[in-house]
């Protein structure tokens, strides 16, 4: 009885985060000064990412044990993440060309946005900058992606080893066991932090945001929930096989965190811990599938990219052939798996695309200074799209905790 009589995190977070946008509202850009206790939430995330994406990716691969079994299983999930972001690119495109965002829109709309371009990367550099020369730089500067491609070889070598690295392995587990603690502490502070920074975030844009790019982010925002709807609840229902209705009742705590942090690597503590207990998937997966995705998996990115391409083509009146069509699909997907899981990144990824397509990028300033609004949409389903392929591989490979604790969700 007592029990029931607390109220579940998951339900004082989907609160705060109501409650932060009412108070948005009300309060306007006065409701700013609660911002700081916002920043201290993110702080706190960041401060145990690191960690818990090194041990548990070390941990996660070392248990499976077998190497012809981490060898599918790392296969499938490259697979996954792939095949459902070009879908997303593809979904994106489509969407972008019958709605037709950029038809009529003039930039004169618009207040000349202040965007200082960077400099942007090569698809080759990209790629080569994904394996650290220093593995301990890696680690003080927080560059997930190395982490975790040192991390994966680092328990390949552990496996292979096998009895002698034991005590090693022993160190690592223990080590995540440690970071799972801590980060169930930590989202004990999730319901104020959300409320902050969703309070901050509708007090400082506010409705005004949507008036001339609106039309972008209404196309953006129908990609992203065709995604959900017929993607993500095809995959849940014929490969992962459990109820959709439970899937939808869990997933939206990570959502409140998603939409709030804008930043998958953030949300990674939270989509761990509900991949694991609520929808009962064994510790060895969940710890190396979801940390790959937060930083490879960006099917919501991958529908905005698209979006943009045709938003910016439209305006100029530049006529796409097929051929480039198909290549906004293939570079989307490059593009996306390339893109940082963190608040922003995919601003300077627009860029990337924009040029390589010829395109200009006048429009990147005003989409910048709202990016924050869309991102959140992003956010929310590149996250989505890493539970639900890991829980697609849960199935195949039989990765769920135990049969009994399945029946609940089947």
């Amino acid at each position: 009885m007592e029990k029931n009589k607390k109220m579940k995190l998951s339900t004082k977070t989907f609160i705060g985060f109501g409650l932060g946008i009412l108070l948005g509202i009300i309060f306007k850009e006065k409701i700013v000064v609660i911002k700081p206790v916002g920043d201290l939430f993110l702080r706190l995330i960041k401060m145990i990412v690191v960690p818990l994406v090194f041990f548990s990716i070390i941990s996660g691969v070392a248990s499976i044990g077998d190497i012809q079994k981490l060898r599918r299983v790392g296969g499938k999930t490259l697979v996954y993440f792939i095949l459902t972001t070009s879908i997303s690119g593809a979904v994106g495109m489509v969407v972008g060309r019958i709605i037709k965002p950029g038809l009529g829109f003039s930039m004169a709309d618009l207040a000349a946005g202040q965007y200082e371009a960077q400099q942007v990367p090569k698809i080759t550099d990209t790629i080569l900058n994904m394996v650290p020369t220093n593995i301990v730089e890696a680690l003080s500067k927080g560059d997930l992606m190395q982490i975790i491609v040192f991390a994966v070889f680092f328990g390949i070598a552990m496996t292979i080893i096998g009895k002698k690295a034991q005590i090693f392995k022993d160190f690592c587990e223990t080590g995540a066991e440690i970071m799972y603690k801590l980060t169930s502490i930590v989202m004990e502070f999730s319901p104020i932090g959300v409320t902050a920074l969703m309070a901050a975030s509708v007090g400082q844009y506010g409705i005004e945001i949507f008036g001339p790019l609106g039309k972008l982010i209404l196309a953006d925002y129908i990609g992203l929930a065709l995604i959900v709807i017929t993607l993500y609840t095809s995959m849940l229902k014929f490969i992962a096989k459990i109820s959709i209705k439970d899937f939808f009742k869990h997933i939206v705590e990570v959502w409140a965190v998603t939409a709030s942090t804008t930043s998958s690597s953030g949300t990674l503590p939270v989509t761990i811990r509900v991949t694991e207990e609520k929808f009962n998937v064994k510790e060895e997966l969940a710890s190396f599938s979801l940390p790959l995705g937060a930083t490879m998996n960006m099917n919501g990115a991958a529908v905005y990219y698209a979006v943009a391409v045709i938003f910016v083509s439209q305006i100029y009146g530049v006529e796409l052939s097929l051929f480039q069509q198909i290549m906004i699909i293939l570079l989307t997907t490059l593009i996306s798996v390339g893109s940082p899981g963190i608040p922003g990144g995919g601003i300077v990824m627009t860029i990337m695309l924009l040029t390589t397509m010829g395109l200009p990028i006048d429009i990147v300033g005003p989409i910048a200074g709202m990016y924050r609004v869309i991102d959140m949409g992003h956010t929310t389903l590149n996250v989505t799209g890493d539970v639900v392929s890991t829980l697609c591989i849960a199935r195949t490979e039989n990765m769920f905790k135990t049969e009994d604790e399945n029946k609940q969700l089947i």
